[in-house]
């Protein structure tokens, strides 16, 4: 089996008229296959949204799988977002929206880091976070110059960690059991 998914170059409103089917994002302009989630994903997934809504509350949103729109070439669809509280029925969260970025990875780890995280810097995403499901390990990005993230951090099965775009901060220990 490959790793590396189809491409299909593409802009945002041509992606929309085609309505395709199965799960896919848009990349950079290309359509890109996305894995079917597997239940360890499916959880931890589930597990996080809990931990996130219960940690914001009213000051944020947290939205699950769904996309963010981050200009005309791009509409990744992070496992999790946590973005200004409001109503997005007419357009969908864009970067300004956004207070943090969580991508789970259970075979994705490699596209998350080097694909999903640049682009999400390009676009002062302020914070990202990675969850390695298989070393029980969170990769933090945040701090923006030129582009790119300047503070970042791999954590070992974090106990509690505080997003840096809320006075909030958020119990992980949950993750690990």
């Amino acid at each position: 089996m490959s790793t590396n998914p189809r491409r299909h170059p593409i802009t945002v409103d041509e992606y929309y008229r085609l309505a395709p089917t199965g799960r896919v994002e848009l990349i950079e302009g290309d359509i890109i296959d996305m894995s079917p989630i597997g239940s360890m994903h499916a959880d931890m997934v589930d597990d996080l949204n809990e931990l996130l809504r219960a940690a914001v509350g009213s000051l944020a949103r947290v939205r699950t799988q769904n996309p963010l729109r981050l200009g005309l070439h791009n509409e990744p669809q992070p496992d999790l977002a946590v973005v200004k509280p409001g109503r997005y029925r007419l357009a969908h969260p864009t970067s300004a929206d956004a207070f943090l970025v969580v991508e789970v990875a259970d075979t994705t780890l490699r596209d998350d880091l080097d694909v999903k995280v640049p682009l999400y810097a390009r676009h002062a995403i302020p914070e990202v976070w990675v969850l390695d499901v298989n070393q029980n390990a969170l990769h933090v990005f945040c701090g923006h110059c030129e582009g790119k993230y300047t503070d970042t951090d791999v954590v070992m099965a974090p106990s509690a960690r505080d997003l840096t775009s809320l006075p909030v901060r958020v119990d992980l220990s949950a993750l690990w059991r």
